[in-house]
């Protein structure tokens, strides 16, 4: 990186900070705007020319180390994430047949398992599996679990027996997101594209903080929701103010 980008992208950091936190909607446009800035810094927009993935990032005053203030699950934002995402599927029999009608990527049973215990195979961004298969699957949990793709009930990619397979499937291709808090309290998720235009933005963003706001476990004292902060992936971040 030259010199003279280096000092755009300070003052840009720099012109952040001092705004501090902004309004939902001041901070996406600004956000879009820091985008911009450093495309037309960068003239070869060969880095921050892509479709950038806008995250959400929220610091939350849990103390991880109490199970009951783990927070984990999963949310359907109103307009996807702006990608395809592959889905995964462990069941078998008519559900099977389900899976592939709603358009699962991968699906299988005994075959799926040893492909990922002897090959390694994890290309895929979501696993669900059907209840009758936990048993099995349940196997796959120091390769799976580490990479945050292990089924769970509680993330809601276990599908109780009885459930429509195929529901569960359009809803996490259509842009059903999982969320876990870290050790540190922090909670991320990609909720949309820079080229989404801002109201679609910030219904997604408002949808998935609700999630999380509406999540807060009993136990949790004082200040539950530290930060919000909206980012581009090769952006600064923003602080925002809801």
């Amino acid at each position: 990186m030259g010199r003279k980008l280096r000092l755009e992208r300070a003052a840009l950091r720099e012109r952040i900070s001092k705004e501090g936190a902004q309004p939902l909607r001041k901070a996406i446009a600004s956000l879009k705007s820091v985008m911009k800035a450093m495309q037309s810094a960068r003239r070869t927009g060969k880095r921050t020319g892509f479709n950038q993935t806008v995250e959400v990032h929220m610091n939350l005053g849990i103390d991880t180390t109490q199970a009951d203030q783990m927070i984990r699950g999963s949310v359907g934002l109103p307009h996807g994430v702006g990608k395809s995402v592959r889905v995964l599927v462990f069941c078998q029999g008519e559900n099977m047949v389900s899976a592939k009608k709603a358009g699962a990527d991968f699906t299988g049973a005994e075959d799926l398992i040893k492909k990922i215990q002897d090959e390694g195979f994890t290309d895929f961004d979501v696993a669900l599996a059907t209840q009758d298969m936990m048993a099995k699957v349940i196997r796959l949990g120091k390769i799976l679990g580490p990479r945050g793709l292990m089924p769970t009930p509680k993330a809601g990619t276990v599908i109780p027996t009885g459930s429509d397979v195929g529901s569960a499937v359009k809803e996490f291709k259509a842009g059903k997101v999982e969320y876990r808090a870290d050790k540190g309290g922090n909670v991320h998720a990609g909720v949309g594209k820079m080229d989404f235009d801002d109201e679609k933005l910030a219904d997604n963003i408002t949808t998935f903080v609700e999630q999380i706001r509406g999540a807060k476990p009993t136990g949790v004292k004082g200040n539950y929701i530290q930060s919000i902060t909206l980012a581009g992936t090769m952006t600064p971040g923003i602080t925002v103010s809801m």
